[in-house]
């Protein structure tokens, strides 16, 4: 019997745990190792942030679907991985720390034959000072939609800057309120939550009467609105390829949003964000009410050797994200190509470890690099998150199968290179049954291939997008069909990622 050890629970690591236990059946095992008792349904977490949803409606116990599917299931964090084992033994193993309350702080050896990383990221909140609280999590000054907590504290202080402005407007003598959302440092990915959260808020704002007494700014690290990450795209709207910049700074100005790019925020106080821009000018901007996305980094894993020496510099980049099978050397960003990304995620060192969803390491960014003359980063890093991560974990999940059932001498690694990969995004801008609207995209492929499509990069007969109430309506739907497929409903299989 063979044990496959997955570290993480999100939407990669379930996709990886769920597929293999049902490929695999009863003669091996597969465990989860992952410090939430509850699974999140992250996209729709924007919509908890605006009071659209509750908590209870973006997640649920992680215990009894695993039971069900019988995965071993251990919450608990994973602390260092040990491949070569130890003194006195071979066997690979790594050491977990119990998160459950009761057993909370204990550790324990868990042995594997196969293992993979889909941690997800830390919130690396402390990497902009006042934007953390020293602890790496949340500080005071600003809210978050990162996590199912996070956006129930971010709603609260929402309706009572929402009643501020009510007031304000009532009695003719208050101030106007001012909301600043987007990223919280130059290095920041994640654009299209703060996006969806910007656009939801400034819907509400309408619904609840307040708009014309509520001032709303987006912020980025993006060079261009649109970026988004990816170098921004060109798509199809109508028939004609229209650029996301072009897409993008239609919405804002038609939601009267007014927006700051190419933006390194440097400190955060209360009601006070400082900024350096790509012209390395420094600025101060004001807020009654921000959400500020973090920075993510490696959830800070270690690696040791037989001898107890730290070897975690091979399994991981500088950035703590899990090496793979990505092209780590190619130099200047005139040298990048899309063969740069990695096909099967496996360890370069460690055949029998993988990593899947945000826990590996990008070769580089998929955006041009920016610096300001201070040398400061200003760029958008690599996403990983939604259908990738989900398309990335079953495929790890067929490789890892097939060594197991094949050995390792026969096994087909499958490939999900994101260079070779379409996926769909469906950005909500506000939600209603009769005035929802979402924007919804298809990019393909995520990463440019300026070889095979020159200009643009993409191939525009499969990049194409849409505004409206239909868009509003997909995203409802992914919304119940995703949990759905992560409880293991009948025909949860039938699902795509």
């Amino acid at each position: 019997m063979a044990r496959l050890i997955i570290m993480g629970g999100g939407v990669s690591g379930h996709t990886t745990a769920t597929f293999a236990k049902k490929w695999l059946g009863e003669e091996h095992e597969v465990v989860v190792v992952t410090p939430n008792s509850q699974w999140n349904w992250i996209p729709s977490n924007i919509w908890v942030g605006v009071g659209q949803m509750s908590k209870k409606d973006v997640v649920f116990p992680l215990a009894p679907v695993y039971a069900k599917a019988g995965i071993d299931y251990r919450q608990a964090k994973a602390v260092s991985i040990h491949p070569n084992g130890k003194e006195g033994s071979d066997e690979s193993y790594i050491i977990i720390e119990s998160t459950k309350e009761g057993t909370q702080g204990q550790t324990e050896e868990l042995t594997y034959d196969y293992l993979v990383n889909a941690t997800g990221p830390k919130l690396n909140f402390d990497a902009t000072e006042g934007l953390g609280n020293g602890k790496g999590e949340l500080g005071n000054n600003t809210v978050s939609v990162c996590t199912a907590d996070h956006a129930v504290h971010a709603n609260i202080e929402l309706k009572q800057l929402f009643e501020k402005a009510r007031k304000a407007k009532q009695d003719g003598t208050g101030e106007r309120q001012k909301i600043l959302v987007g990223t919280g440092h130059g290095m920041c990915t994640c654009q299209g939550a703060a996006f969806e959260y910007i656009f939801n808020i400034e819907h509400e704002a309408k619904k609840a009467g307040v708009r014309d007494m509520i001032d709303i700014k987006w912020i980025s690290n993006e060079a261009f609105l649109g970026d988004f990450g990816m170098g921004g795209l060109h798509m199809k709207v109508g028939g004609y390829a229209v650029s996301s910049k072009l897409f993008a700074e239609s919405l804002y100005a038609e939601r009267n949003v007014d927006w700051i790019i190419g933006a390194h925020t440097s400190k955060v106080e209360a009601g006070k964000i400082e900024y350096e821009l790509l012209d390395g000018t420094m600025h101060e901007e004001t807020f009654d009410f921000a959400m500020l996305i973090p920075p993510f980094a490696g959830v800070g894993l270690k690696g040791y050797d037989k001898d107890g020496s730290d070897i975690s510099d091979t399994l991981f980049a500088p950035n703590g994200f899990m090496k793979v099978d990505a092209k780590y050397d190619a130099g200047a960003y005139e040298n990048w190509k899309a063969s740069d990304w990695p096909e099967t995620y496996q360890n370069p060192t460690f055949d029998n470890i993988f990593a899947a969803g945000i826990a590996f390491a990008p070769p580089h960014l998929i955006s041009k690099p920016m610096s300001s003359p201070n040398g400061t980063p200003i760029n958008p890093t690599p996403p990983r998150t939604g259908m990738p991560a989900g398309i990335i974990g079953k495929a790890v999940a067929h490789s890892v199968c097939d060594m197991i059932k094949k050995g390792k001498e026969n096994a087909h690694l499958h490939k999900a290179s994101m260079a070779d990969m379409g996926a769909a995004c469906v950005a909500s801008a506000g939600k209603g049954i009769f005035d929802g609207t979402a924007a919804a995209m298809t990019v393909y492929p995520v990463v440019p291939d300026f070889e095979k499509y020159p200009g643009t990069g993409r191939d525009t007969d499969y990049t194409f997008g849409e505004i409206g109430l239909a868009g509003h309506w997909i995203k409802h739907i992914l919304h119940h069909m995703f949990i759905y497929k992560a409880k293991l409903k009948p025909g949860w299989t039938l699902i795509p990622e």
